[in-house]
């Protein structure tokens, strides 16, 4: 049976604390069409801005996934992440008042326990999975990480952490596929060594962090000055250390800690933008690593795309946008018009259809007796494609207009006539960045290609709208 794409039946809304900062942060994550993936936007600030939750975007891993676009940056994204690859959710339009995902108790639940009573609501495209084929290694071995993920016909974690602490030990979870997520993954909390939490808060970190959203691990017997100081850090008229944790937490599972890092891996996992099928092994992950082999995947996801052979076209099946929606996004009307359908959008790439006949105009003069379609109006009809892609990173594209700076690698393969179907395909090469989008297009009739192109364009406000 197929599995289709699913997003929330309807919005749900978060508030707490961002750990690191302290902030007070309001999250409300939307539902979202097909293809549309997990995208952030902060409603913080007056200028447009859409980031993808994607490896690309990732810009530190010290203590947590932060991810940024332009000038526009969500900390500590993980724990959401993970919620929402464990409730099996692909598209969602997550709006934040502030820079840092809300913390809550450290651990996924509250996101997990919500979108689970919400409910998920069926799509009408197919969910596409990213098949590990064969076997995928990634090391830091002084720090003795391994990542390894091994071919399977489903999701499947086992995770190793040993920190040579006497507290924690050597421990192990497992995850054999994510129907258990939220009773066995879901409430495993964050955790820090006693040693780093001063360190932490005095350089401006763990500001909204107390013994309610963390997990803390003592080693060694502290000095009860050492730990009235703490408590003063915290807030706190006093912390007890004892058996181990400060104030004798009692842990949801005993290999919490294990669990927890298992629960980053999923989140950090989601980076790559579809789910996978594969048996994933790691020791000692962490962000850093997790998202490196996030990169690595999505690095093959687009090589083997632009390996591929000619996207797929159903006349049957209902379009992305028809040529209503289109005339909504692109301000081009008939008979300049060049595109017909939008057969498929996400954040990095757009197919779309464009259907030559004999009524079209430029077939009077190109060529009588011999009608050609010129190239310049392919290019153009490949750049009112690409439009529709560059206009769908803003929230409002009627007000925007895309203008093209640069066509490169220009190749004609093969003549298009009337009655040819014309398959448009085009793909992100780097990010959006400042506004600037470089795409590289590909042009087919049935499986043929009979175009090709790079493409640049910027972004522009429409003046006096």
């Amino acid at each position: 049976m197929k599995e289709m794409q699913s997003t929330l039946k309807e919005s749900v809304t978060f508030k707490g604390l961002g750990i690191h900062t302290g902030h007070e942060v309001t999250m409300t994550v939307n539902p979202a069409a097909a293809n549309h993936g997990i995208v952030f936007t902060r409603t913080d600030i007056d200028k447009e801005n859409l980031i993808p939750a994607l490896a690309e975007y990732v810009v530190d891993t010290s203590r947590g996934t932060t991810i940024r676009k332009d000038d526009v940056t969500i900390h500590t994204i993980e724990h959401l992440m993970a919620a929402l690859r464990g409730l099996h959710i692909d598209n969602a339009l997550i709006e934040i008042n502030a820079d840092e995902i809300p913390i809550m108790d450290g651990s996924s639940v509250f996101f997990a326990k919500k979108f689970e009573e919400i409910g998920n609501k069926e799509l009408e495209e197919e969910r596409q999975y990213y098949e590990i084929k064969e076997k995928i290694d990634f090391s830091v071995p002084e720090k003795g990480i391994e990542i390894s993920i091994y071919p399977d016909d489903h999701f499947s974690v086992d995770v190793m952490i040993d920190y040579d602490s006497k507290v924690l030990g050597h421990q192990y979870a497992s995850l054999p596929n994510l129907d258990n997520f939220v009773e066995d993954i879901s409430k495993a909390r964050t955790f820090a060594f006693w040693h780093e939490l001063e360190f932490l808060f005095k350089n401006n970190l763990i500001r909204g962090g107390s013994l309610d959203n963390a997990i803390v691990v003592v080693e060694h017997e502290v000095p009860q000055k050492d730990v009235d100081r703490l408590a003063g850090l915290f807030n706190k008229p006093s912390i007890e250390v004892k058996e181990g944790y400060l104030n004798n937490l009692e842990l949801h599972y005993p290999n919490e800690p294990a669990r927890h890092k298992l629960l980053d891996l999923i989140g950090d996992f989601m980076l790559i933008g579809k789910p996978i099928k594969g048996k994933v092994v790691a020791k000692r992950p962490g962000h850093y690593a997790n998202t490196e082999v996030a990169k690595k995947i999505r690095q093959t996801l687009k090589k083997n795309r632009k390996k591929s052979n000619a996207p797929q076209y159903d006349p049957t099946k209902a379009p992305v946008y028809d040529v209503v929606r289109i005339q909504e996004t692109l301000p081009h009307r008939p008979p300049f018009l060049l595109v017909d359908k939008i057969i498929h959008l996400d954040q990095e790439r757009v197919t779309g259809v464009k259907n030559v006949t004999m009524n079209e105009p430029f077939f009077v003069g190109h060529f009588p007796g011999s009608p050609v379609m010129p190239g310049v109006l392919q290019i153009e009809a490949m750049a009112q494609v690409g439009g529709i892609l560059v206009l769908n990173t803003v929230e409002d594209p009627e007000n925007y207009l895309t203008y093209f700076l640069k066509i490169d690698g220009v190749k004609f393969k093969k003549m298009v006539v009337p009655g040819d179907t014309v398959v448009f395909d085009l793909e992100l090469i780097e990010p959006i960045r400042r506004g600037l989008a470089h795409m590289k297009g590909k042009a087919w009739v049935g499986d043929t290609m009979v175009m090709e192109a790079e493409l640049m364009a910027q972004i522009s406000k429409v003046k006096n709208k």
